[in-house]
């Protein structure tokens, strides 16, 4: 690997993500990349093509892989096939994985929203007024939908999960670069999904984030724990993000977007196996630790 590491950037800069600006956060993450790494951006449907010219390939901001299933697999298949270092690394357990994670983290007792795929575990859940059911390969909150307990019979299992629906106070997300917390985010208003604002965690929820961390065991990567407070005061876990978390960047201070930069250019070069620059004599800054900001 001489001179600079080259990366493979993929994202779709023109994705309507509801709520969120892929392309300006994808500009904004790719044009600080660029201090240390030889970088160039595709869309994901060039990746498979490409990778072979590069050190790593990097998935952002790539939009809901249903869309482009097939084209996704390949990708998948040709990169483990050639050893190619994608990162986040193609091992995760999480949403990487599809949406089972939420059935096995349900059997295991972790404080998760409690799913079922079968019809005969619907006495498992609590009662509720509403049920969510969702897609096991969905995403973005694609092909979601809530209906009446009496109507949960006549569902066609095996491709969906079902969920009580969840009177939560808000929702709270913690993003994490590698085992390292960078920073949390919360939506005041459950009706406003991505308009949040800077969440100062507790011991207790930085606890909570960390049991899915630790579970997920990536070494490397980008991390977004999404979870509900309930009437209740307890956490539960919405979902596990760990294939290219949307990382709302711009609802966070400056200084904190530099911390998340140097924590994520720290855990690109130790992927790679490299030291990172010294940008003048001091190195980079250590990441942060498991701490509020």
């Amino acid at each position: 690997m001489p001179g600079r590491p080259s990366v493979l950037f993929v994202t779709d800069l023109a994705y309507p993500a509801r709520g969120r600006r892929y392309g300006d956060e994808d500009v904004f993450l790719s044009s600080r990349l660029r201090s240390d790494f030889d970088l160039a951006l595709c869309h994901p449907l060039d990746a498979a093509a490409l990778m072979d010219a590069f050190d790593a390939v990097v998935v952002r901001n790539s939009g809901p892989v249903l869309h482009y299933q097939r084209e996704y697999d390949a990708f998948r298949s040709q990169a483990t096939e050639r050893g190619t270092r994608v990162y986040n690394p193609l091992s995760g357990r999480a949403d990487m994985a599809g949406k089972r994670y939420l059935l096995d983290l349900t059997a295991a007792g972790y404080p998760v929203i409690p799913t079922v795929d079968r019809q005969q575990d619907l006495a498992l859940l609590p009662l509720a007024e509403q049920y969510v059911v969702k897609p096991k390969a969905g995403a973005d909150s694609i092909g979601l939908t809530f209906v009446p307990g009496d109507r949960l019979d006549g569902l066609a299992y095996g491709d969906v999960l079902v969920q009580p629906r969840i009177d939560f106070r808000y929702e709270v997300s913690f993003y994490y670069v590698d085992d390292a917390f960078q920073y949390a985010l919360h939506a005041p208003d459950p009706d406003r999904r991505w308009v949040l604002e800077p969440y100062l965690p507790t011991e207790a929820d930085l606890g909570f984030a960390r049991r899915f961390i630790d579970w997920n065991t990536l070494d490397h990567g980008i991390q977004r724990v999404d979870a509900c407070r309930t009437r209740e005061g307890d956490l539960l876990l919405v979902e596990l993000e760990d294939l290219n978390p949307y990382l709302s960047l711009d609802r966070v201070d400056a200084p904190t977007r530099d911390a998340f930069v140097t924590s994520m250019t720290r855990s690109l070069h130790q992927f790679l196996g490299v030291s990172p620059r010294d940008p003048g004599g001091g190195g980079l800054a250590d990441p942060a630790g498991d701490r509020p900001r």
